[in-house]
C-alpha cells in the first residue's frame, strides 16, 4: 500500500494532502486556462488592427483619389 500511494497516512486520516501529481494537475490547468486567455486576446487584437488597417487603407484611397482629381484639373 505504500509503495502505490506514498500519502496513503494523509488520505487514512482525512488530512487533504495534495500528492505531486495532484499539484502539477492543477499547475498544467491554471497554465491551460491562461494560454485559453492569452490566445482569445491575441485574436481580439488582432482583429481591432485588421480594423484599423482597413480604415486606414480606406482614408488613403480616398486622399489619393481626391489628389488625382485635382491634378486632373
Amino acid at each position: 500500500m505504500t509503495k502505490q500511494n506514498p500519502y496513503w497516512f494523509f488520505q487514512k486520516w482525512g488530512i487533504p494532502e495534495p500528492s505531486p501529481l495532484e499539484v502539477l494537475e492543477q499547475k498544467v490547468q491554471q497554465l491551460e486556462d491562461r494560454v485559453r486567455l492569452l490566445e482569445e486576446a491575441n485574436v481580439e487584437q488582432t482583429n481591432a488592427l485588421y480594423e484599423m488597417e482597413n480604415a486606414l487603407e480606406a482614408r488613403i484611397d480616398i486622399l489619393t483619389a481626391e489628389l488625382w482629381v485635382k491634378k486632373d484639373v
